[in-house]
């Protein structure tokens, strides 16, 4: 195969992993320790070599119980007093996004040794408290970034390849199709917003990273009735419409009784390209997978394959690229900046669902006086 592709122009190098940089010493504090925390960033940063210094949580024991299964050397009982130590340069927050504004608020007087943060996604539960916390560490000089972690999935990342080098030509529709049925965490019972804000930002977000940023969007929902607490979005079904006339279509089916997965597919005019997400096996895992066909080999489905998967690896991108960004004095690829974008798209998602028309993310910018640039 190797031969036939050199022959036909074709690299199959896809470029799929983390692009690091040279320093990857930068001191990291870790708030947070649940499931997240103590098996997915902490276990890829482990396998990366990156330095944890230190741990904090809600509850100290276990903070103590995550510190010792990963080897970190110092416990905080309490976030404040882990961002008020000085050997902390990048803080990386594993809580739920309503709690996330006071900590980033309190995390910018200590802009003096924080370099940098690393928040979850959704940055907040709304566009205006994001807006704000990358207001503030824009005017303290900390670097903000989101772990926006699907768009350094492997087939994610090997996709925007096959985009950038013109393998599928123009791109004409794309799906997702997400049969999988989420644990929800018990924050989220508190709040309005359910499946748009935390399942659907994934595969919107990546929609961003792979196309760029649509005209409008078109949204319906309906509640899942196997879910117990009152929610109006337990499922969600939408249409991204994008200026050169792309549909990016996404199903997030969050009821479904088996068969859990997540499907992709793109076709372009010169070629086709499918795949699956291996999120909904975790913890056995399995990487994800990419298939495509273009025009330059047209009677050949390639089938790269790798033995990263999304959970635990993708992470070594998301905290990698912040610490390249610190490294280079460049924006990070998922900034707080560019995450606005996003957490504008999840805002005109939830008001076309409630006004059923199509809406532009520019709308919700507008309705706060927001000028959010790249």
């Amino acid at each position: 195969m190797a031969d036939d592709a050199n022959t036909l122009d074709l690299n199959l190098d896809l470029d799929y992993g983390p692009n690091l940089g040279t320093k990857t010493d930068y001191r990291i504090g870790a708030i947070g320790a649940g499931f997240i925390m103590r098996d997915v960033h902490l276990a890829a940063y482990g396998e990366a070599g990156f330095d944890v210094v230190a741990i904090a949580s809600r509850t100290p024991e276990h903070a103590r119980a995550a510190a010792e299964l990963r080897g970190i050397g110092r416990v905080h009982d309490d976030w404040r007093a882990l961002l008020a130590d000085p050997a902390v340069e990048i803080v990386d927050i594993a809580y739920p996004p309503d709690k996330q504004f006071e900590i980033v608020r309190e995390a910018v007087n200590h802009a003096g040794h924080i370099k940098g943060i690393l928040a979850q996604k959704p940055l907040a539960t709304n566009l205006a408290d994001a807006a704000e916390m990358v207001r503030l560490c824009t005017e303290a000089g900390i670097v903000l970034a989101v772990n926006q972690n699907m768009r350094y999935d492997q087939s994610m990342r090997a996709l925007k390849t096959l985009l950038t080098r013109g393998y599928l030509g123009e791109p004409v529709v794309a799906q997702i199709t997400m049969h999988a049925r989420p644990h929800w965490q018990g924050f989220i019972e508190g709040y309005d917003r359910v499946a748009i804000l935390n399942l659907s930002i994934h595969h919107l977000d990546a929609y961003r990273f792979l196309f760029g940023d649509p005209e409008r969007i078109l949204v319906s929902v309906r509640t899942d009735p196997r879910t117990a607490f009152p929610h109006s979005d337990g499922m969600a079904f939408y249409i991204l419409e994008y200026a050169d006339g792309l549909r990016a279509v996404g199903i997030d089916n969050c009821f479904t009784w088996a068969d859990h997965g997540i499907e992709w597919r793109v076709e372009g005019t010169e070629g086709v390209a499918k795949g699956t997400i291996g999120w909904p096996d975790y913890p056995a895992g399995s990487p994800s997978t990419l298939d495509f066909l273009t025009k330059r080999r047209p009677d050949y489905w390639f089938q790269p394959r790798w033995p990263e998967q999304w959970f635990p690896q993708a992470f070594i991108g998301t905290m990698g690229q912040l610490m390249k960004a610190l490294e280079t004095g460049s924006e990070p690829e998922i900034s707080g900046r560019d995450n606005l974008k996003t957490m504008a798209l999840i805002e005109a998602a939830y008001r076309s669902a409630a006004e059923g028309r199509a809406v532009a993310p520019a709308e919700a910018t507008a309705d706060l006086g927001l000028e959010v640039r790249a």
